[in-house]
């Protein structure tokens, strides 16, 4: 129902103008099991008065039969429209809600709280541009609160209601809601998740939902409904640039040519020119046309026909950008995948990907690592189990045409489907395009074999070969110990090579930046050298931020974790900052160094390093002789 407006009655043209103009917010509901969410809607709707008269007596007499409220109306069973939902008085399906009050309308989504039913909760968060996660004031924060709100923060639900729900069972406690906001807040800080708006309730009595209530008088917030009504939904709509995948292609008679779908981002007007991908042809927008007629301009969200200037090849799955904003292209990509199958997921299945530019046949090539909920701590895992998360290698026999999912939900997006039954069995978001770690290299290439034993090179150099990557932030000291851990070794009659990260920046890796996966792929070629080299025999010491704690643990599995010290300079970042000969970090706080471990990126501490030094207290000559008794230790160094 609508929200109700004196200029029904009095200019309707007036009214439908006001509710047309009105923004539209899309917002879900989630956490545990009977927290309350179909309650909470319930009692939204009702006290908005959003329900009908005839929809109200039907409710009161369900209530004395399926109801779970006791002596009061059983709001929840607005929500719960299955049968077995009624039973069970629980929410196995997505329900959806319109209405709208005088300041915006509403699309609600009130997912299911049973951990069985997690897959339904990503579909229904999907489009969503916001989160209540309800949180039963008895029980606290549970395992699938930390998983829903996860899951929001992975499909970039940014704006996140924190409510409280049952402060009535809990004598209306201050104390109680600021132990379980402090709890939620403790686990939160590893989600992007922006400032949540955490607010005391009672679903069931409407205490602050609608109306603020008498019973919490030491909050002093707004209520749900103000909230929702007020709350600034930062937009996340690309419009600089265009993508428009193509749905359908119209030929209604010889005289009409169109390409019908829905713009993902940017706008586009007649005369623009456009490109057709993966073809790369292009022409020029001729005519926009919609259900309202002709348009001069058409914008993201609108389902439109496009028809060009020139007769070209365009198919369905294909996709229209303009000239220089193209996307990204690989056959290999790196995606967060919720798992939503009983039936485990194994590296090497193959599956039907189905995203914007249509189909294609797809291979999961390897899980990088998968996410334990409880802790947000990753890691290994040989498959996945239903409503695993997961960072997942994918190889497509299709080039795919995306855009990373932090930058475009709709081309960052896509899901695996079961080639037999043809269901749904997991949804993933794109990070980007696999890096060289997972590449497979061509068909073949064979690697050649020494003729020298490693037990000859042993027995020539006095040592046995092993990799020593130094990481820390920039001006800990790694060039530093590199250098003179490389002269004790020489001066020992060792035999080594040192592989400086500055150096290696000035050869190899000249064509790198310093973004994430720029960092990632030197990491690599320094990696595969000091692996070549260990090969020979020789010791290998890298200096390297190498801020990433899952591409270092690549590293380590590349050369091999028998041959592999990591060796961590733990100095304070305050230390590092008064070292700084370059000044990079006061480059950076100006703004002018992205991407800067320590300022505008963050460093992940080693977990499982060999050795951590800290040279604000360790002298130099300190800290090569404890990498050399690491390296006795371990037996790499005879003599």
């Amino acid at each position: 129902m609508s929200h109700q407006s004196d200029l029904i009655a009095t200019d309707i043209d007036a009214y439908l103008a006001e509710h047309e103009n009105k923004d539209l917010l899309r917002f879900l509901t989630c956490g545990s099991v009977d927290d309350g969410k179909s309650t909470l809607i319930g009692r939204l709707l009702h006290d908005s008065k959003m329900i009908y008269e005839d929809q109200l007596a039907t409710l009161q007499v369900d209530s004395t039969t399926m109801g779970s409220a006791g002596d009061q109306v059983d709001l929840a069973l607005l929500m719960d429209g299955l049968k077995a939902e009624r039973e069970q008085g629980i929410t196995i399906d997505v329900a959806y809600r319109y209405f709208s009050t005088a300041r915006r309308k509403f699309i609600i989504a009130d997912t299911p709280g049973h951990e069985q039913y997690t897959r339904n909760m990503v579909t229904g968060a999907s489009t969503c541009q916001l989160a209540i996660i309800l949180i039963d004031a008895r029980r606290g924060v549970l395992p699938q609160t930390k998983r829903h709100s996860y899951i929001a923060s992975l499909l970039g639900i940014r704006n996140v209601v924190v409510a409280i729900n049952k402060m009535d069972l809990v004598d209306w406690s201050e104390d109680r809601f600021n132990e379980i906001r402090e709890s939620y807040l403790e686990f939160a800080k590893g989600l992007d998740l922006g400032t949540p708006y955490f607010l005391p309730m009672s679903a069931l009595l409407g205490d602050n939902v609608v109306e603020r209530g008498t019973s919490l008088e030491w909050f002093t917030g707004p209520a749900l409904m103000e909230h929702l009504e007020t709350v600034h939904v930062v937009s996340e709509i690309d419009f600089e640039r265009f993508r428009m995948p193509v749905q359908l292609v119209l030929r209604p008679n010889l005289d009409f040519r169109g390409f019908a779908g829905t713009i993902a981002s940017g706008v586009l007007r007649p005369g623009d020119p456009v490109i057709s991908l993966p073809s790369g042809v292009g022409s020029t927008v001729e005519r926009i046309v919609s259900f309202d007629g002709d348009l001069d301009l058409a914008g993201a969200g609108r389902a439109v026909t496009v028809t060009l200037a020139d007769e070209i090849d365009i198919s369905r799955g294909d996709i229209l950008v303009k000239a220089g904003q193209q996307p990204l292209k690989a056959h290999d990509v790196d995606a967060m995948i919720v798992w939503m199958a009983d039936a485990s997921l194994k590296p090497g299945q193959q599956y039907l990907l189905q995203s914007t530019n249509g189909f294609s046949n797809a291979t999961v090539a390897a899980i990088r690592h998968r996410v334990d909920i409880n802790t947000l701590e990753r890691e290994q895992a040989s498959e996945l189990g239903l409503n695993d998360i997961a960072l997942c290698s994918i190889r497509s026999d299709r080039e795919l045409l995306f855009d990373p999912y932090a930058e475009s939900r709709q081309t960052g997006s896509f899901i695996l489907v079961n080639r037999l039954t043809n269901a749904t069995v997991g949804a993933g978001m794109i990070t980007g395009a696999a890096s060289a770690w997972d590449r497979t290299p061509e068909a073949g290439l064979v690697r050649h074999i020494s003729g020298i034993e490693d037990a000859e090179r042993a027995i020539r150099y006095g040592q046995q070969p092993c990799t020593v990557l130094l990481t820390g932030l920039t001006a800990a000291g790694k060039s530093t110990i590199a250098t003179a851990l490389e002269r004790e070794l020489f001066d020992r009659g060792k035999v080594s090579i040192r592989l400086d990260g500055e150096n290696v920046r000035m050869g190899i890796s000249r064509d790198l930046g310093f973004s994430a996966e720029d960092r990632s792929e030197n990491l690599r070629r320094v990696s595969e050298v000091a692996r070549l080299v260990n090969n020979q025999g020789l010791v290998a010491v890298a200096a390297l931020v190498a801020p990433n704690s899952d591409v270092r643990s690549r590293a380590r599995d590349l050369i091999g974790p028998q041959r592999y010290i990591e060796v961590f300079l733990d100095t304070p970042v305050e230390v590092c900052r008064q070292r700084d000969p370059n000044g990079l970090y006061e480059a950076a706080d100006r703004g002018e160094i992205q991407h800067f471990p320590g300022v505008s990126a963050t460093y992940e501490r080693p977990t499982d390093m060999d050795l951590r030094l800290d040279t604000s207290v360790q002298s130099v000559s300190e800290c090569v002789s404890e990498i050399l008794r690491v390296l006795g230790e371990r037996g790499f160094l005879r003599g």
